[in-house]
């Protein structure tokens, strides 16, 4: 019997401690942690959107309730991991958050902790977003967190680490997950594409972890949205058409025009871009990070860089320049015109680096005038009279 199709992000959710990518600082300690018999009664997984908290608490739960567990090198195929990973392990309850967010459910969870488990050697509870519990509902459960039954483990998961109560943060071992580099995600989804036999170029694998902001999730959504749109082979065109995406070339020769100070050319770039229905506010966010590079290029070579690939600048031209950018980002978001507001700032950004601050200029005036062969003369001048 078929079971109908299965998106990328659940067929290829990772399985294993060694299929979690980007947070090799988790999956260490937690390794550690079972090698050594010090699992401890509670542990809290915070970070963005699609980094592996859910995905990692579930490879937790199978090492602990395998078969002749717990270990850490668990097969993926045993019974007891199959029915975890399916969500039918009589002891591991997933609960949602922001779906069971009151005093009663978590009544009831207090209620049932108390009772053996039934499978496998621990009752393992994954609670999901526990920041979208009810102050009263996490109130219910800190005395069962603080002295909970040594056959009940708790692991919860949050994107909002802020509103859950510092007396909850207190009884868990945090682990705070980072957002995955682009590269892993580009060699992630390289291994993923060949086995669907999905013919991906580079440029287009470089679009989607752009795109992705650090999150695998996102990554495999795109990716499979465009499997959707272009079938077997998918180009970098394509990805920037379907998601109004700027091209890096265009990126870079925008970014070389801010450098040089070429109005006509910003506000050529800029009008090709609104008329190829380019997002311009992801195109400003793709516009700092370059600007960014620059500026720690910048500070690596001793306070100048020509990276941008206009005249060379200063630390403190570029540092102006991201700071105008940064200033636009509202307009650009939530003004009635986008697309002048985008000009606008990217204009003010490129008079804002060509400023100078009064305390530099007064520094450089300074040296100068101490270099200058007339206060050399003043000098001479003063210490013959003196003597």
């Amino acid at each position: 019997m078929s079971t109908g199709y299965q998106v990328i992000a659940r067929k290829w959710r990772p399985q294993t401690f060694d299929d979690v990518v980007g947070q090799d600082h988790v999956v260490r300690t937690l390794k550690n942690a079972i090698a050594r018999n010090r699992i401890a009664h509670a542990y809290l997984f915070v970070g963005p959107r699609g980094t592996g908290k859910t995905s990692t608490a579930r490879i937790f739960a199978k090492a602990l309730n395998c078969t002749d567990g717990p270990k850490a090198d668990f097969d993926p195929k045993d019974p007891a991991c199959v029915s975890i990973a399916e969500g039918s392990h009589l002891d591991v309850i997933e609960i949602d958050g922001a779906s069971n967010n009151g005093v009663e459910q978590v009544r009831d969870l207090r209620d049932t902790v108390q009772y053996a488990p039934a499978q496998g050697k621990y009752k393992i509870y994954i609670i999901d977003e526990v920041h979208m519990l009810s102050t009263a509902a996490f109130n219910a459960l800190l005395k069962t967190l603080e002295e909970p039954p040594h056959h009940v483990k708790f692991v919860f998961a949050t994107t909002d680490p802020q509103k859950v109560l510092p007396t909850i943060i207190s009884r868990c071992q945090r682990f705070d997950l980072k957002p995955i580099p682009a590269d892993l995600i580009v060699l992630r989804l390289k291994k993923i594409a060949d086995e669907e036999k999905i013919k991906v170029s580079p440029e287009a694998l470089s679009c989607i972890a752009r795109m992705a902001d650090g999150g695998m999730r996102d990554a495999q959504s795109i990716l499979d949205q465009m499997i959707s749109f272009c079938g077997t082979e998918i180009a970098e065109p394509d990805v920037l058409d379907v998601y109004g995406l700027v091209s890096a070339e265009k990126i870079a020769a925008l970014a070389a025009a801010l450098a040089a100070g070429d109005h006509p050319k910003i506000i050529e770039i800029v009008d090709a871009c609104d008329q190829a229905g380019r997002d311009l506010v992801r195109l400003l966010t793709d516009l700092q990070e370059l600007v960014r590079k620059a500026l720690l290029d910048a500070i690596g070579k001793g306070g100048k860089t020509d990276i941008l690939g206009g005249l060379p600048m200063t630390t403190e031209q570029i540092t102006r320049l991201l700071d105008g950018l940064r200033e636009g980002e509202g307009s650009v978001k939530l003004g009635l015109s986008e697309k002048i507001n985008f000009e606008v700032t990217l204009l003010k950004a490129v008079e804002a680096s060509r400023a100078r601050a009064i305390d530099s200029l007064i520094k450089e005036l300074s040296a100068l005038a101490e270099q200058s062969p007339e206060s050399s003369a003043a000098t001479e001048g003063g210490e013959k009279k003196k003597d």
